[in-house]
């Protein structure tokens, strides 16, 4: 079970936000499931990276900065 973010949409009143556990296979909530108010499902992002073109990669990046492994980030990179 995937959890979701809605808020109210209802302009007279104070924007409220919760959190909703349901399928990745089922569609949106419109409706609030205890107060019938509507609803919408907000959208947030996690963080993505797309390489495009001549971007350097990972592996390009570690070798740039001396990088091997055992750094405090745990991935690698070269950081200190």
């Amino acid at each position: 079970m995937a959890t979701y973010i809605y808020e109210s949409t209802d302009t007279t009143k104070p924007v409220q936000r919760f959190e909703i556990q349901q399928s990745m296979k089922e569609d949106a909530l419109t409706k609030h499931p205890e107060t019938g108010e509507p609803i919408r499902r907000v959208i947030t992002g996690g963080f993505g990276y797309a390489a495009t073109g001549n971007a350097p990669r990972h592996a390009d990046m570690q070798r740039a900065m001396g990088g091997g492994g055992g750094h405090s980030c745990g991935s690698g990179c070269g950081c200190a």
